[in-house]
């Protein structure tokens, strides 16, 4: 099975501060999977590290006040296109993001709290009816 994941998931340092969000049990699926790492982020366009952004009122706005909903959308589709061209029946999310979080993000206010909602390559994802999990269910949907 092909199987997208984002990429800071594979250890790739694309996150906002420059790191990533390395996770094993994602990493160990390369056994018996094919796996594709996107990160719609970079793929908009965005450097790294870059300052930090959340959702507000449908927007991606920067901790300074920046819209930067344009690179995201940019970068989503470009993520989308690429798993697509590989066949990626399954995409493993990174949880919260802005891009990626699909159950939960956090709310517009930078103060680490979170509300119920997608990010912009999530919803992507399920207007395209591509099957998505966020890494921390993981273990229940791979066996």
């Amino acid at each position: 099975m092909v199987i997208g994941v984002s990429s800071c998931l594979l250890g790739n340092n694309c996150k906002y501060n420059g790191g990533n969000n390395r996770d094993e049990a994602v990493c160990s699926l390369a056994k018996d999977h094919t796996l594709v790492g996107v990160c719609p982020e970079m793929l908009g366009g965005l450097p790294c590290p870059r300052t930090p952004c959340e959702l507000v009122n449908g927007k991606v706005i920067s901790k300074t006040g920046q819209d930067c909903t344009e690179a995201y959308q940019n970068g989503a589709q470009k993520a989308l296109e690429i798993l697509k061209k590989e066949g990626a029946e399954l995409v493993v999310l990174q949880p919260r993001s802005p891009s990626c979080g699909l159950k939960k993000v956090y709310d517009g206010t930078f103060s680490g709290q979170l509300r119920d909602g997608q990010g912009v390559f999530a919803k992507l994802l399920k207007e395209n009816s591509i099957p998505a999990v966020e890494a921390d269910s993981l273990s229940v949907v791979i066996v």
